[in-house]
């Protein structure tokens, strides 16, 4: 398994896509970083992985174990694929489109508490994505 130390350098964006899953990628490098140890600040399982276990209706610990077993990106896609709820590739792209487009200002419950992440880095949680804020935010992280 060849993880990410998340200690020295960040998780992938999660715009990028494999097997068409946005979050896909980013939520691999956390849970091989989280099982080699070195997964730093980041919390795999969280909020932002269950965006995409909750579309394909899988758990984190049934994804975890897949990892834990090797699987590489591409077979890690394919498992997505295979278990859960199905998903059609119109419905994959519609979905990973519609997340990364997402704006937690857009969501009373999530506003303020957006707005709070938002202001130490200079943005205007009105435009911002939540994409947008986590590649600032592992930006600033890293930049220190």
């Amino acid at each position: 398994m060849n993880a990410k130390d998340l200690i020295k350098e960040p998780p992938r964006s999660p715009r990028i896509r494999i097997g068409g899953y946005a979050i896909l990628g980013r939520t691999i490098d956390k849970c091989r970083a989280l099982l080699a140890g070195n997964i730093g600040e980041y919390h795999f399982d969280c909020p932002l992985d269950n965006f995409l276990f909750g579309f394909k209706g899988i758990t984190g610990d049934d994804f975890k174990t897949q990892v834990a077993n090797g699987l590489n990106d591409d077979a890690l896609a394919q498992w997505v694929d295979r278990n859960g709820l199905p998903k059609t590739p119109e419905e994959i792209k519609e979905w990973s489109e519609g997340v990364e487009a997402a704006r937690p200002h857009d969501d009373p419950e999530r506003r303020e508490w957006f707005a709070e992440q938002c202001k130490p880095l200079g943005l205007d949680p009105a435009k911002t994505t939540l994409f947008d804020w986590l590649e600032a935010d592992d930006k600033a992280s890293y930049a220190k």
